[in-house]
């Protein structure tokens, strides 16, 4: 068996992953590479493979550096299945879709800047690119093992990242002797709001991990709540507003979630909440429908609460002019837009219109990737550039990281108990994740393996 790292390998963006067993040719995972545009512009104009010598895909979820450049793969001449969970499948085609825009967003920004004499830029990939691959999207069950070739069967277990997220199992039959593969795509945290905790899986033969956060410990996600009464409450002091950037996929129903838990318990001061992001919009009705993927906790709390993503005061808003009229709108308010690294969308404006003033609030709540905006702002630079003018940052930035939905060191720990206590594990490559980050968790790690964890390289092959 032969695996190339295609992504992902030593940064966060670009999930995907090359891997030759017999004859079949499976690739995990297809996702864009995130942050500044000319760089990243130029690693997923071009695949590290033969996309038209690929037999399938594997997708472990719907994020988009994990599935957003599957459209670029079929433009590139791929025709097999992508097989994933059947919400993974609803949300993807949800989440390829909205990548046009921002493909043509990119293209436009990029020629504007470009050089006399350079060719024109196009967009990474078109609507017929998009159609294209949501008709060759497989949905299969949680829990099952799926047959999908004599020499290959897969199981998709929860990994309590994102609704429809799956730790994928892969099993090839290797020359009479299966050889079993486990891809944890990115695992999420045990005690999160709505999802359920990762589910524990048996040892392998291999082992590819990220490793996001692998050498931090996240704050208790229940201190959300508090946090946000307390920002909440001091905007209303000072008649401010709070601009939350987060992803429409996950983290905003997740907001959304706690914000309804606290108006339920009378807790929540009245103040208007604006989810401007016609994507989240979208993605809420997909947890709507799939509402029995929902933890415990969650399955109890619906049935007195039919809706967990409204409460009074919380207004969807859709139209453009809408979102607008929030830049002019006077505090005190909360509003929720992507994206969630502020790298596109409707975010971007309440920021150009808030970040230099001292009674905003700007929260982080997820990871933010070098070279992002968002990044930036977290990191607190006195001036950040929006639209391609300087701004100075003299909003209050709040990081909450207790809602961060990947595993952190002790999550992985008691993951990787389980995963060696069962048949053990083999070999082990740990990616998605800054280099830091991928080496500590390698040293948790290599109590558990057979040899030591490798962190591959961008093009790196291996033997496995």
């Amino acid at each position: 068996m032969k695996i190339m790292f295609c992504g992902a390998a030593g940064e966060v963006t670009g999930s995907q992953h090359l891997i030759e067993c017999g004859k079949l040719r499976i690739l995990l995972d297809c996702g864009l590479f995130q942050g500044h545009r000319a760089e990243c512009r130029r690693k997923n104009e071009r695949f590290l493979h033969k996309p038209d010598l690929l037999d399938a895909v594997i997708l472990s979820h719907a994020h988009i550096d994990h599935c957003g450049n599957l459209p670029g793969l079929f433009r590139a001449g791929y025709r097999g299945p992508v097989f994933c969970t059947d919400p993974t499948a609803d949300v993807a085609e949800i989440m390829l879709d909205d990548g046009i825009h921002i493909q043509d967003e990119d293209a436009r920004h990029l020629n504007k800047n470009r050089q006399r004499g350079q060719p024109r830029i196009e967009p990474l990939y078109s609507e017929r690119d998009v159609r294209g691959i949501v008709r060759q999207i497989e949905p299969k069950s949680y829990g099952d093992w799926h047959e999908l070739y004599p020499e290959l069967r897969v199981r998709f277990r929860d990994a309590g990242h994102i609704i429809g997220s799956a730790i994928c199992e892969l099993e090839f039959q290797e020359k009479g002797v299966i050889r079993r593969l486990v891809f944890t795509g990115d695992l999420g945290r045990r005690e999160l709001p709505l999802l359920r905790d990762p589910e524990l899986v048996n040892g392998c033969d291999i082992l590819i991990s990220e490793s996001t956060y692998g050498n931090r410990v996240h704050p208790p996600a229940s201190d959300i709540k508090l946090h946000l009464l307390r920002i909440i409450r001091r905007a209303i002091e000072v008649e401010g507003k709070v601009i939350i950037p987060a992803f429409s996929l996950g983290r905003t129903q997740q907001l959304v979630y706690f914000l309804n838990e606290l108006t339920n318990a009378g807790e929540l001061p009245p103040v208007p909440v604006f989810v401007d992001s016609p994507l989240s919009n979208r993605v809420t009705q997909v947890f709507c429908k799939h509402g029995h993927v929902f933890d415990d906790e969650a399955q109890k709390a619906l049935l007195s609460d039919t809706d967990a993503f409204a409460f009074p005061g919380l207004t969807y808003i859709a139209k453009p002019q809408e979102s607008m009229e929030l830049n002019h709108r006077r505090g005190p308010f909360v509003v929720i837009a992507a994206s969630g690294m502020c790298e596109s969308g409707r975010v971007l404006h309440h920021l150009k219109h808030g970040v230099a003033d001292p009674n905003t609030t700007i929260v982080i709540i997820g990871f933010q990737a070098q070279n992002t905006l968002g990044r930036r702002i977290r990191d607190r630079q006195p001036f950040v550039k929006i639209f391609d003018r300087e701004y100075p940052l003299r909003a209050s930035v709040e990081v909450l990281e207790g809602l961060s939905a990947h595993a952190d060191v002790n999550d992985f720990k008691w993951w990787y108990e389980h995963l060696a206590s069962t048949t053990g594990v083999g070999q082990a490559f740990l990616v998605h994740g800054e280099p830091e980050s991928s080496q500590a968790l390698a040293g948790l790690l290599k109590d558990y393996c057979d040899e030591d964890p490798i962190l591959p390289k961008l093009g790196e092959t291996f033997e496995a």
